[in-house]
């Protein structure tokens, strides 16, 4: 099995079953994309989509853009400290914190929220550029709004973009983000178009602990890989 396409399966699913995470973060942004269209484009899915796909298109544009950069750090940061057993360390972290989504996702661990902060620096300096793209009234405002959006404060995207840098290449790093993305945009797209049909579904107790314990044994997996001797991280050093 190559690893990297199982940490990109791992985010994927972070991405889709934290849709009651991602609709409590972005469903009142996603909301407002809606009820700032010019009415005559409000009237119909099929004249909204265009904005919501260039909206969430945006989003993971961001979140890829960071992975890559997060990637290229890890390379770095792997050339700078050059001992042996930094690629197993980082793997094994890769693996761990794929388990704290897991985790997360199930309901049994809330500690993202203290990640969060970290963010606010950057987002009150971008969010004011979002501010001027309103009223959304053109599909290229709708994808700038969603460029600016995919910066918003959010520990779930940092736990990934953590794992992103472990990966220690731009390329792998850019991948898991964009799966991430990927996963959380039924939900957003559900928000925005079919009135959060999705989010009932993975809002329920059982659906969050299934998706948390198949995140839990990926994790454990990639941790698992990593003792034997592979993973995204094998020729960082």
């Amino acid at each position: 099995m190559d690893f990297a396409f199982l940490t990109a399966g791992s985010a994927l699913l972070v991405g889709l079953f934290g849709a009651p995470h991602c609709g409590a973060m972005c469903g009142g942004i996603a909301g407002s994309l809606t009820l700032g269209l010019p009415p005559e484009r409000r009237a119909g899915m099929g004249r909204q989509l265009p904005y919501q796909l260039a909206y969430n298109s945006g989003r993971i544009a961001s979140y890829t853009l960071a992975g890559a950069i997060a990637g290229a750090l890890g390379t770095l940061v792997a050339v700078a400290a050059g001992p042996q057993w930094l690629p197993l360390v980082l793997r094994l972290l890769a693996g761990g914190l794929v388990v704290a989504m897991g985790l997360y996702v199930a309901g049994w661990w809330p500690g993202l929220a203290q990640l969060e902060r970290v963010g606010l620096p950057v987002w009150r300096w971008l969010e004011p550029l979002g501010r001027r793209l309103f009223p959304v009234d053109s599909v290229p405002k709708a994808a700038g709004l969603g460029l600016v959006w995919g910066w918003l404060p959010c520990g779930m995207v940092y736990l990934v973009l953590i794992q992103a840098l472990t990966t220690g290449s731009p390329g792998e790093g850019a991948l898991l983000m964009a799966a991430f993305g990927a996963g959380t945009l039924p939900a957003l797209l559900g928000i925005g178009l079919f009135a959060g049909w999705l989010g009932p579904v993975t809002s329920r107790v059982a659906w969050r602990r299934a998706a948390g314990a198949v995140l839990i044994i990926l994790g454990l997996a990639q941790a698992n890989l990593a003792l034997l001797g592979t993973g995204p991280a094998a020729n960082m050093c």
